[in-house]
């Protein structure tokens, strides 16, 4: 079965953004040559999941969506027309995750932001998290896990340091 997977950074405290959407914390651990397992873990999945925040601000970032060979699901409450591999949905989460998992296919990656985390915790559709912690402290922001998330139960499959600072933990959920 297709895993749902959340691959995300944070700030040691807990920050997905500073406040205004500002990711330049992440800065902190660039380094040449290193991308912390992305690429590996981006060949594991075929599916996105994000939303429309998110998406916005990636796409204010780049020319071209770079993602556009997966096919990827934009999070939101106002439908818009479909971009190549780009779908806006707004529908309920857990069926589009039952209807993705019903096809044969790679793993299905959540990218955020905090309220479509909130939504995959509230539907119980995660199967595991990958989150690098960024060794920095910003002190507000967009937290990772917001107000009224489900107690979960998990269990670390691995951790790895690097010589940047950044700890990266995979959790599955019992």
């Amino acid at each position: 079965m297709r895993k749902v997977i959340l691959y995300i950074a944070c700030s040691l405290d807990g920050y997905i953004a500073k406040p205004g959407d500002d990711l330049s914390f992440l800065e902190a651990v660039a380094k040449k040559g290193e991308d912390y397992g992305y690429a590996t873990f981006s060949e594991s999945v075929d599916t996105i999941i994000m939303g429309r925040r998110t998406y916005e601000w990636v796409m204010s970032q780049v020319e071209e969506f770079p993602h556009q060979d997966k096919k990827t699901y934009i999070i939101t409450r106002e439908l818009r027309e479909s971009i190549g591999n780009v779908q806006f949905y707004s529908d309920d989460i857990a069926a589009l995750i039952e209807r993705l998992r019903a096809k044969p296919g790679k793993n299905i990656f959540i990218d955020g932001g905090a309220q479509v985390v909130k939504m995959m915790l509230h539907a119980g559709v995660l199967n595991e998290m990958i989150i690098s912690i960024i060794p920095v402290v910003v002190g507000a922001g967009i937290p990772l896990f917001v107000k009224g998330i489900p107690e979960s139960k998990l269990s670390l499959l691995s951790s790895k340091s690097f010589e940047s600072g950044l700890v990266q933990l995979h959790y599955s959920f019992r």
